[in-house]
Protein backbone atom coordinates (compact mmCIF):
# COMPACT_ATOMS: atom_id res chain seq x y z
CA UNK A 1 0.00 0.00 0.00
CA UNK A 2 1.12 3.17 -0.66
CA UNK A 3 0.28 6.38 1.13
CA UNK A 4 0.08 10.03 0.08
CA UNK A 5 2.54 12.55 0.34
CA UNK A 6 2.71 14.47 3.03
CA UNK A 7 0.91 11.72 5.12
CA UNK A 8 1.53 11.10 8.69
CA UNK A 9 1.72 7.58 10.68
CA UNK A 10 0.40 9.02 13.66
CA UNK A 11 -0.94 12.05 14.68
CA UNK A 12 1.52 15.18 14.29
CA UNK A 13 2.17 17.39 17.34
CA UNK A 14 -0.57 20.80 17.10
CA UNK A 15 2.35 23.11 18.03
CA UNK A 16 5.36 21.43 16.51
CA UNK A 17 3.78 18.88 13.95
CA UNK A 18 1.83 21.29 12.14
CA UNK A 19 3.09 24.03 9.38
CA UNK A 20 2.90 27.52 10.45
CA UNK A 21 0.85 28.05 6.92
CA UNK A 22 2.36 28.90 3.45
CA UNK A 23 0.90 32.49 3.21
CA UNK A 24 1.94 33.55 6.38
CA UNK A 25 2.41 36.20 8.37
CA UNK A 26 -0.64 37.00 6.51
CA UNK A 27 -2.75 34.17 6.39
CA UNK A 28 -1.64 31.39 8.81
CA UNK A 29 -2.84 27.78 10.04
CA UNK A 30 -4.92 28.17 13.18
CA UNK A 31 -4.97 25.35 15.68
CA UNK A 32 -8.36 25.77 17.99
CA UNK A 33 -8.49 25.14 21.15
CA UNK A 34 -11.67 26.71 22.21
CA UNK A 35 -15.19 27.54 20.78
CA UNK A 36 -17.24 30.47 21.78
CA UNK A 37 -19.99 27.53 23.57
CA UNK A 38 -17.00 26.42 26.00
CA UNK A 39 -17.33 26.76 29.67
CA UNK A 40 -14.08 25.12 30.22
CA UNK A 41 -10.69 26.50 29.38
CA UNK A 42 -8.89 23.59 27.32
CA UNK A 43 -5.20 23.96 26.38
CA UNK A 44 -3.12 22.09 24.45
CA UNK A 45 -0.85 19.76 26.62
CA UNK A 46 2.91 20.73 25.80
CA UNK A 47 3.94 17.16 26.01
CA UNK A 48 1.35 14.92 24.44
CA UNK A 49 -0.50 17.11 22.10
CA UNK A 50 -3.86 15.91 23.16
CA UNK A 51 -6.61 18.71 24.65
CA UNK A 52 -6.04 19.37 28.66
CA UNK A 53 -8.41 20.70 30.86
CA UNK A 54 -7.19 23.76 32.22
CA UNK A 55 -9.81 25.30 34.47
CA UNK A 56 -13.20 26.24 34.38
CA UNK A 57 -13.94 29.66 33.32
CA UNK A 58 -14.03 31.84 35.86
CA UNK A 59 -16.00 34.71 34.57
CA UNK A 60 -19.91 34.23 32.99
CA UNK A 61 -18.37 35.59 29.94
CA UNK A 62 -17.53 33.33 27.55
CA UNK A 63 -15.18 33.06 24.43
CA UNK A 64 -16.32 35.82 21.55
CA UNK A 65 -14.41 33.57 18.63
CA UNK A 66 -12.49 30.62 18.37
CA UNK A 67 -9.59 30.78 20.44
CA UNK A 68 -6.29 28.82 19.94
CA UNK A 69 -2.66 29.20 18.67
CA UNK A 70 -0.09 29.57 15.52
CA UNK A 71 1.56 26.43 15.52
CA UNK A 72 5.64 26.77 14.81
CA UNK A 73 5.45 30.24 17.18
CA UNK A 74 7.38 30.53 20.33
CA UNK A 75 6.88 34.11 22.21
CA UNK A 76 10.54 34.47 23.23
CA UNK A 77 13.16 37.44 23.15
CA UNK A 78 11.87 38.86 19.84
CA UNK A 79 7.95 38.84 20.63
CA UNK A 80 8.73 40.09 24.04
CA UNK A 81 10.83 43.23 21.87
CA UNK A 82 7.52 44.42 20.43
CA UNK A 83 5.43 45.08 23.21
CA UNK A 84 6.37 46.86 27.09
CA UNK A 85 6.29 43.64 28.36
CA UNK A 86 9.76 42.29 29.95
CA UNK A 87 10.03 39.00 27.57
CA UNK A 88 7.59 36.61 26.02
CA UNK A 89 4.81 34.06 27.65
CA UNK A 90 7.20 30.92 26.63
CA UNK A 91 3.82 29.77 24.57
CA UNK A 92 2.82 29.52 20.88
CA UNK A 93 0.98 32.39 20.18
CA UNK A 94 -2.52 32.93 20.37
CA UNK A 95 -4.97 33.59 17.50
CA UNK A 96 -8.76 34.49 17.73
CA UNK A 97 -10.35 33.76 14.93
CA UNK A 98 -14.08 35.07 13.34
CA UNK A 99 -16.25 33.07 11.48
CA UNK A 100 -20.19 34.04 10.77
CA UNK A 101 -21.30 30.06 11.00
CA UNK A 102 -20.72 29.04 14.49
CA UNK A 103 -17.98 26.64 14.62
CA UNK A 104 -18.62 24.42 17.83
CA UNK A 105 -15.64 21.71 17.36
CA UNK A 106 -12.55 22.58 18.71
CA UNK A 107 -9.26 20.71 17.46
CA UNK A 108 -9.81 21.88 14.31
CA UNK A 109 -7.05 23.34 11.57
CA UNK A 110 -8.62 26.76 9.92
CA UNK A 111 -7.09 28.93 7.54
CA UNK A 112 -7.18 32.08 9.00
CA UNK A 113 -6.24 36.01 7.83
CA UNK A 114 -4.63 37.95 10.00
CA UNK A 115 -6.36 41.31 10.32
CA UNK A 116 -4.77 42.81 13.42
CA UNK A 117 -4.01 41.91 17.40
CA UNK A 118 -4.50 42.63 21.23
CA UNK A 119 -1.34 43.92 22.35
CA UNK A 120 -2.09 41.63 26.06
CA UNK A 121 0.39 41.74 29.16
CA UNK A 122 0.22 38.67 31.54
CA UNK A 123 2.13 39.22 34.76
CA UNK A 124 5.08 40.93 33.05
CA UNK A 125 5.34 38.79 29.82
CA UNK A 126 3.85 39.32 26.36
CA UNK A 127 0.92 37.03 25.82
CA UNK A 128 -0.13 39.09 22.50
CA UNK A 129 -3.87 37.98 20.98
CA UNK A 130 -3.89 38.07 16.97
CA UNK A 131 -6.95 38.79 15.75
CA UNK A 132 -8.04 36.78 12.25
CA UNK A 133 -11.31 35.99 9.78
CA UNK A 134 -11.87 33.03 8.86
CA UNK A 135 -10.05 32.95 4.88
CA UNK A 136 -12.95 31.83 3.41
CA UNK A 137 -15.79 33.34 5.26
CA UNK A 138 -18.78 34.04 3.30
CA UNK A 139 -19.46 37.18 5.71
CA UNK A 140 -15.90 38.31 6.80
CA UNK A 141 -13.27 37.02 3.74
CA UNK A 142 -13.24 40.62 2.75
CA UNK A 143 -11.94 42.11 5.96
CA UNK A 144 -8.03 43.11 5.67
CA UNK A 145 -7.76 45.13 9.04
CA UNK A 146 -8.69 45.28 12.76
CA UNK A 147 -10.58 48.73 12.02
CA UNK A 148 -12.80 47.09 9.24
CA UNK A 149 -14.42 45.29 12.35
CA UNK A 150 -17.28 46.07 13.87
CA UNK A 151 -16.31 48.21 17.56
CA UNK A 152 -18.52 46.06 19.67
CA UNK A 153 -16.65 42.66 18.25
CA UNK A 154 -13.41 43.84 19.30
CA UNK A 155 -14.76 45.42 22.57
CA UNK A 156 -15.63 41.60 23.53
CA UNK A 157 -12.07 40.30 22.52
CA UNK A 158 -10.63 42.72 25.05
CA UNK A 159 -13.38 43.02 28.26
CA UNK A 160 -12.89 38.63 27.61
CA UNK A 161 -9.13 38.87 28.02
CA UNK A 162 -8.83 41.67 30.23
CA UNK A 163 -11.20 39.61 32.94
CA UNK A 164 -11.37 36.01 32.04
CA UNK A 165 -8.46 35.29 35.05
CA UNK A 166 -10.41 37.31 37.40
CA UNK A 167 -10.03 36.12 40.77
CA UNK A 168 -12.51 38.43 43.87
CA UNK A 169 -9.85 39.87 46.02
CA UNK A 170 -7.18 39.68 43.98
CA UNK A 171 -5.94 42.27 41.58
CA UNK A 172 -5.73 41.96 37.88
CA UNK A 173 -2.06 40.70 36.58
CA UNK A 174 -3.45 41.16 33.25
CA UNK A 175 -3.49 44.84 30.88
CA UNK A 176 -4.18 45.63 27.12
CA UNK A 177 -1.92 47.94 26.35
CA UNK A 178 -3.34 48.57 23.13
CA UNK A 179 -5.33 47.56 19.88
CA UNK A 180 -3.03 47.17 16.71
CA UNK A 181 -3.47 46.69 12.86
CA UNK A 182 -2.19 43.91 10.70
CA UNK A 183 0.99 45.51 9.86
CA UNK A 184 1.89 45.13 13.40
CA UNK A 185 0.20 41.95 13.68
CA UNK A 186 2.28 40.56 10.80
CA UNK A 187 5.53 41.47 12.56
CA UNK A 188 4.83 39.83 15.85
CA UNK A 189 3.70 36.83 13.90
CA UNK A 190 7.45 36.87 11.93
CA UNK A 191 8.94 37.50 15.68
CA UNK A 192 7.49 34.76 17.02
CA UNK A 193 8.40 32.00 13.96
CA UNK A 194 11.59 33.40 14.62
CA UNK A 195 11.53 32.93 18.20
CA UNK A 196 10.39 29.24 17.60
CA UNK A 197 13.65 28.68 15.18
CA UNK A 198 15.62 29.71 17.91
CA UNK A 199 13.88 27.84 20.78
CA UNK A 200 13.57 24.38 18.86
CA UNK A 201 15.23 24.66 15.58
CA UNK A 202 13.86 24.38 11.97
Amino acid sequence: MSFPKPFYRWRPHPWHGLDVGQEAPRVVNAYIELTPFDRVKYEVDKTTGYLRVDRPQRTSAQPPSLYGFVPRTFCGRRTGELSPAERGDGDPLDICVISEQPIQRAEVILDARVVGGLQMIDGGEADDKIIAVLSNDYIWQGTRDVGELPEVLVERLRHYFATYKLVTGEESKISIETVYDREHAWKVIEASMADYTDEFGD
